[in-house]
């Protein structure tokens, strides 16, 4: 890994540091904010907007597709051209984004502005660590990391409420489209503050793997597109054609990025990362958590507004214990569990999902299917604090066997991974509970939502493997 240098002007300690955290933090918020936001209003999008039923998954995935793709080649966007630069240029973008997902007249145009959305957050997110560390050193920095925690757990929370009451409150006629303009004023306070930002690059500027990044987003589409929306169990033969493409695309992808290391290149994806025995375990960890709690948080909200007709504030209110369970769970982590115990605190929290999970299955399949299942509640917040115990001590694991000049990229492409496991998770859960669903009414949704959450249950055992797998070998014997 190149050194960095800053540029600004020296001295002891950057003035305006603090001033320009508030930016990143806030851009970093905003990210989560608008994910949480929309998956509650996605199905008062459908019901305005018409078309098919997938379209409501759509919504959410022509977001995370693009964020996950085009992430690790953002961070490198910033170490040529600077990470200010780049990180105004994607805040920019994503508030023209945003108003053109409010002002969208029909579905199309909606998941073509959604995903101008991802790709300018694929800009944005990853410039936040490398300028925290630009502008703070010592106890100051170890401040300014640690309070990415709490405030994306404050997102976290406020997401499904604000979510909810944007969409009710209906303000000026908005309806859904508050959800989007909601992201107008919190851009522009991020490029106010935007200025007071150092800028910041690598000396020596690296390549940019094109090829590798359009060979990643046509694979990834390709097995994505066909499992949205349909019937999993019974997959057409074009189906299989695109699924078998993509996959033959990422195997074509894996030899160019072996290749690209031969000739002296930069690759998309470092491959010494998979020299470590615990990395690609951690990559089908956090591929199939993220599945988990994406997909679960989609399933919910459907069965509660296409199944029972609640209202979409009241399933922004179903989904708060969850969010308030991940934030008390993420901090307590944190703060206290995996200092003491380490790479346990994993299976714990993996553990507790499964718990609320099953409380779930077990309120759903007892629920009266008009009824709102209040019992469901308690289960959420239990997954909830199962999610917030799993994810502090899954990255802590993930990236302490690598070496310094690995962490960056390692980084990179769990976050990516991370966004992809979310795309998977909504097409996934999603189609299992649509197609279970179909037109059957609140008895067939009641059973429809029972069969993602098993699914859910299948993916969180997957993890659970996998995070063992994390610490079951001779690299891992450090972590404690």
């Amino acid at each position: 890994m190149t050194a960095e240098r800053v540029l600004a002007p020296p001295g002891a300690a950057y003035r305006w540091r603090w001033w320009a955290l508030a930016a990143l933090l806030l851009a970093e918020a905003m990210n989560l904010l608008d994910a949480t936001i929309v998956q509650v209003a996605a199905p008062a999008v459908h019901a305005d907007l018409g078309g098919p039923v997938s379209d409501v998954q759509w919504y959410t995935t022509a977001y995370t597709l693009p964020f996950a793709v085009l992430l690790i080649t953002g961070g490198r966007l910033g170490d040529i051209a600077g990470r200010r630069r780049v990180f105004v240029l994607g805040v920019t973008g994503f508030l023209l984004a945003s108003v053109a997902c409010a002002l969208a007249p029909g579905a199309g145009p909606l998941i073509a502005f959604r995903a101008v959305q991802g790709a300018a957050a694929a800009l944005v997110i990853p410039q936040t660590i490398g300028l925290i560390k630009a502008m703070f050193a010592g106890a100051e920095l170890a401040r300014a990391l640690g309070a990415i925690g709490p405030v994306m757990g404050l997102a976290a929370v406020c997401g499904p409420v604000l979510g909810g009451f944007l969409t009710h409150a209906d303000l000026f006629g908005s309806s859904w489209r508050a959800a989007f303009l909601v992201n107008a004023p919190l851009s522009l306070l991020v490029l106010a503050l935007a200025p007071k930002l150092v800028d910041h690059r690598a000396p020596r500027r690296p390549a940019l793997d094109l090829t590798g990044t359009l060979l990643a987003m046509a694979g990834v589409g390709l097995v994505v597109h066909p499992l949205i929306g349909a019937d999993l169990a019974a997959l057409s033969g074009w189906n299989w054609a695109s699924i078998g493409a993509g996959l033959l695309l990422m195997a074509v992808f894996v030899r160019h990025q072996r290749g690209a290391v031969a000739a002296g290149r930069s690759p998309l994806v470092e491959p010494s990362l998979f020299a470590h025995r615990g990395f690609p375990a951690a990559l089908v960890a956090s591929a199939s958590f993220f599945a988990v709690t994406n997909g679960l948080m989609m399933v919910i909200v459907l069965q509660l507004q296409l199944g029972l007709y609640v209202t979409v504030l009241a399933a922004g209110l179903t989904l708060a214990p969850w969010s308030a369970g991940l934030a008390v769970a993420s901090w307590v982590a944190g703060a206290r569990l995996v200092p003491r115990f380490g790479h346990r605190t994993m299976p714990l929290g993996l553990a507790v999902l499964l718990a609320g999970a099953l409380a779930a299955i077990a309120v759903y399949r007892t629920a009266d299917p008009t009824a709102y299942p209040a019992p469901l509640l308690p289960a959420l917040a239990v997954v909830g604090l199962g999610v917030g115990l799993f994810t502090p001590a899954f990255f802590t694991v993930a990236l302490r066997p690598l070496r310094p000049q690995e962490i960056g990229s390692a980084a990179g492409l769990l976050n990516a991974v991370q966004q992809l496991g979310a795309t998977l998770g909504v097409a996934v859960l999603g189609s299992v509970y649509l197609h279970a669903a179909g037109p059957g009414g609140a008895a067939a949704s009641l059973h429809a939502v029972q069969l993602a959450f098993w699914a859910a249950v299948a993916l969180t055992v997957v993890s659970l493997v996998a995070a063992r797998m994390m610490t079951g070998g001779p690299e891992a014997g450090t972590v404690r």
